[in-house]
């Protein structure tokens, strides 16, 4: 009782003191998040886990962002989401960004960080169907793709590449969540997928009944998706940079070590099955940390590699005006390059 009277006297007598000489201690006020919305290209999977860890392990907080993370529904509405100022970032195609500028010159959104180093795109086939892994095996097949899905609407790139005819095979098409079906069934004979989206196949089908034909392995080199932004890069060019910095955090942290980033996306998405989505990041980490990143970091991109991917575009689209790269790509929110250094 009387070590609490004495501190109890001696608290009231310190504040006094304070207050006579009019010093008191300063009242602590947190600073107010800055609220930024982020569009995913689709659904919530592994594939893009490092967001959910950012948002987890309070890595955006750290950076004083308020981070609110949505569904998708394809690039293309991803991008026209940005575009419109509805979203501050999204996850977009890079191919589809060129094709939006040819059409849009005016709007203000680039891609500031490269997430695909390489594009995921594949066709996968039946191999009771005669598919290989020479594209060539799809000669009078029918395969199976939604209306504007990226791997479709690539497809003539790699056929310029190959040298063979853009009609090679007959398109089916199919919504996305009809496309395992219509493979089981037999309905196809092939179907294109991000490659680390065909996990949900390979759970239904054998993987030893099925060719993967990989666009990456054509020659063709495609830079895939990007984290592209609008007007927060004119009006609140610190906050992209702040962005990038907590995602990238995230993303050389699941890169080394994904399960971490599993437990925040299940978290989440508890519907998933985290057998199934550390299958799923397995493949997703192959086209994000590749030779190329090991050379220049993760999130950027080569000038040359990116001019080559425009010229398709523009060639194979017909496009009336091709825009230039650094119209495309802005480097200039990238996390300093030591810290995009991933373990190899």
């Amino acid at each position: 009782m009387q070590r609490r009277h004495f501190l109890s006297t001696c608290l009231a007598s310190t504040c006094a003191t304070l207050m006579g000489t009019g010093i008191m201690a300063p009242a602590v006020h947190a600073q107010p998040l800055t609220p930024l919305k982020f569009t995913l290209d689709f659904r919530i999977t592994s594939q893009t886990s490092p967001f959910f860890l950012a948002q987890a392990k309070g890595y955006y907080k750290d950076e004083g962002l308020q981070v609110d993370i949505d569904v998708g529904s394809g690039s293309v509405a991803s991008i026209m989401r940005v575009a419109s100022g509805v979203y501050d970032l999204g996850l977009g195609d890079i191919s589809s960004l060129v094709e939006f500028h040819a059409q849009n010159p005016e709007t203000p959104v680039q891609a500031i960080y490269q997430y695909y180093n390489r594009a995921p795109f594949v066709i996968i086939g039946r191999k009771d169907r005669g598919i290989t892994t020479d594209f060539h095996s799809l000669k009078g097949k029918k395969v199976a793709a939604a209306a504007v899905e990226s791997t479709r609407r690539s497809w003539p790139m790699v056929a310029r590449a190959l040298k063979i005819q853009p009609d090679l095979f007959e398109w089916v098409t199919t919504d996305f969540s009809a496309r395992d079906n219509v493979m089981v069934r037999g309905d196809v004979d092939a179907a294109t997928y991000f490659h680390d989206s065909a996990v949900s196949l390979f759970a239904r089908m054998p993987p030893k009944d099925l060719s993967v034909l990989e666009y990456a392995k054509t020659g063709l080199n495609l830079y895939g998706n990007a984290i592209v932004a609008g007007k927060l890069l004119r009006d609140k060019p610190d906050v992209a940079k702040a962005f990038l910095r907590a995602s990238n955090r995230a993303l050389r942290e699941t890169l080394t070590n994904p399960e971490a980033a599993l437990a925040a996306v299940k978290a989440r998405e508890p519907i998933l099955n985290t057998d199934v989505e550390r299958e799923r990041w397995a493949i997703t980490r192959q086209y994000l940390q590749t030779a190329e990143t090991q050379a220049i970091g993760l999130g950027a991109v080569q000038p040359a590699v990116l001019t080559n991917q425009i010229n398709e575009v523009a060639t194979v689209f017909g496009l009336a005006r091709k825009p230039t790269p650094d119209r495309v790509f802005n480097p200039a929110f990238l996390p300093a390059a030591a810290d995009r250094k991933a373990a190899a």
